[in-house]
C-alpha cells in the first residue's frame, strides 16, 4: 500500500505553530489531487492544505488542535484513488462529462461558500470560481450576490436564513478558545497602547470635489479599467503627498534610533471574519489612481477569502483605516506597531456648513490621526492631517504637488 503523509506546510520564519481550524473532509473520504483538506490558522494569517495526491485520507489530528510546522496531520493511500473516467461505460459518458465540468464548483466547498449560499440562496454551482481549479471562494459568493437578479421570474425565491438556534435552557453564556490571529490582534493592540504615547487630533473634510470628480469621471473609468474608482485611492494619494511634505510622519523609533523611511508602502486595514488584517499596498508614489485601486481590491479579496500571506502584511510604513464603511461617526484608531501614525475615516454625512458667509449642505467626513507623541510633535501631526484635508477637498492640488 502506497501511501504519503500530509503534513503542516512551512508558512514562514516566524510562524512556527497554529491551530488547524476546519477540516473540509471526513476520516476515510477519497480526495482528489489539489483539493483543500484543511484551514490552518496562525497568529498572522489563515492558509488552506491542499491533497499532494489523489487517494483516500485517513486523519490523524482533530479540528482545533494545536499543530506545529511539518507534523504529519493525516496520511492518503493513494492506491486507493479512484478509476480513471476513460474506463467507465460509454453510456455513463455524458454524465460523466457532467459532472467533471461542475466539479471545480462543487468540490471541497469551504464552510464560509456553503454559509453564504445558505443565506443568500445563491447556487455555488453557478457561480464562477476564481481560486484554484475553479473552486468559488467566499468573494465570488459575495460578488455574485450584490449582481442584479437576472430572470428573477425563472428562479425560485430564496430561503430565508434559518433562525439562531436558541441557547439551551440555563445557558447564558459560551465560551470558546481565542484563534491565534485574534490573540495576536489583542496582544499587539494592548502592547501599542502600552508601548508609545499615543495621541489623536481630528479635523474634518468636506468631501463635495472628491464625489463630483467620481461621479463626472466613473463611467470612462469603469470602461477603461474595469472596476469602479473609489475613495479609499484619494485617501492613500493624500497620505503619500503629505508624508511627503511631513517626512517625521514617516518614522519609527528603534531603541533609542529613529529610523526615517524613504518609501510609501501604506497598509489597508481590511475586515475579514477572522479579524482584522492590514494588507500592504507597495510604493504608493509610484501608482496611479487606478493601480492602487486595483491593488487594494486584489489584496482586500486575498485578505477575505483566507489567501493573504506574510508577504501581503510586511512592511508598512502608515496605515488607513476606514470606519465609516460600518457607520462610525468619529473613533481614535490605535497605531499599528511599529508605524508612527495611522488614519482614520468615517462616515460620510451631509451637514449644515458655513461657506462665504452663507449656510450650505455639504457631504462632510470626520478624520482622526493618531500618532505616537514621542516622536511626532503636535505641529507635524496637525500639519499632516492639514494636508490630507487639503488634497481631499482640492484634488487638484496632487497633480500639481501642492
Amino acid at each position: 500500500m502506497a501511501t504519503i503523509d500530509v503534513k503542516i506546510p512551512p508558512m514562514g520564519e516566524s510562524i512556527s505553530t497554529g491551530v488547524l481550524a476546519t477540516w473540509h473532509v471526513k476520516d476515510g473520504d477519497t480526495v482528489t489531487k489539489d483539493q483543500v483538506l484543511f484551514e490552518l490558522e496562525t497568529d498572522k494569517i489563515t492558509s488552506e492544505g491542499m491533497a499532494e495526491e489523489a487517494g483516500k485520507i485517513s486523519l490523524k489530528v482533530e479540528a482545533g488542535a494545536e499543530v506545529g510546522i511539518g507534523d504529519v496531520v493525516a496520511s492518503i493511500d493513494t492506491d486507493a484513488a479512484g478509476a480513471p473516467a476513460e474506463e467507465k461505460p460509454a453510456a455513463d459518458a455524458p454524465q460523466a462529462e457532467d459532472a467533471k465540468s461542475d466539479a471545480p464548483k462543487s468540490d471541497a466547498q469551504s464552510p464560509a461558500v456553503r454559509r453564504l449560499a445558505a443565506e443568500t440562496g445563491v447556487d455555488p454551482s453557478k457561480v464562477d470560481g476564481s481560486g484554484k481549479g475553479g473552486r468559488v471562494t467566499k468573494g465570488d459568493m459575495l460578488a455574485a450576490g450584490e449582481k442584479p437578479a437576472e430572470k428573477s421570474a425563472e428562479k425560485p425565491a430564496a430561503k430565508p436564513a434559518p433562525a439562531p438556534k436558541p441557547a439551551a435552557t440555563g445557558e447564558r453564556q459560551t465560551r470558546k478558545k481565542m484563534t491565534p490571529l485574534r490573540a495576536k490582534i489583542a496582544s499587539r493592540l494592548v502592547a501599542a497602547q502600552h508601548e508609545a504615547a499615543m495621541l489623536t487630533t481630528f479635523n474634518e473634510v468636506d468631501m463635495s470635489a472628491v464625489m463630483e470628480m467620481r461621479k463626472k469621471y466613473q463611467d470612462a473609468f469603469v470602461k477603461k479599467n474595469g472596476f469602479k474608482l473609489g475613495f479609499m485611492s484619494f485617501f492613500t494619494k493624500a497620505v503619500v503627498h503629505a508624508l511627503q511634505e511631513v517626512p517625521g510622519v514617516n518614522a519609527i523609533i528603534d531603541g533609542n534610533e529613529i529610523i526615517s523611511n524613504h518609501y510609501y508602502d501604506v497598509g489597508v486595514a481590511v475586515s475579514t471574519e477572522k479579524g482584522l488584517m492590514v494588507p500592504v499596498i507597495r510604493d504608493c508614489d509610484t501608482l496611479s489612481m487606478a493601480g492602487i485601486e486595483k491593488a487594494i481590491g486584489d489584496v482586500a479579496k486575498k485578505a477575505r477569502d483566507g489567501k493573504i500571506t506574510l508577504a501581503d502584511l510586511e512592511g508598512g510604513v502608515f496605515t488607513i483605516t476606514n470606519g465609516g464603511i460600518f457607520g462610525s461617526m468619529l473613533s481614535t484608531p490605535i497605531l499599528n506597531a511599529p508605524q508612527s501614525a495611522i488614519l482614520g475615516l468615517h462616515a460620510i454625512n451631509e451637514r449644515p456648513m458655513a461657506v462665504d458667509g452663507q449656510v450650505v449642505i455639504r457631504p462632510m467626513m470626520y478624520l482622526a490621526l493618531s500618532y505616537d507623541h514621542r516622536l511626532v510633535d503636535g505641529k507635524e501631526a496637525v500639519t499632516f492631517l492639514v494636508k490630507v484635508k487639503q488634497a481631499i477637498e482640492d484634488p487638484a492640488r496632487l497633480l500639481l504637488d501642492l
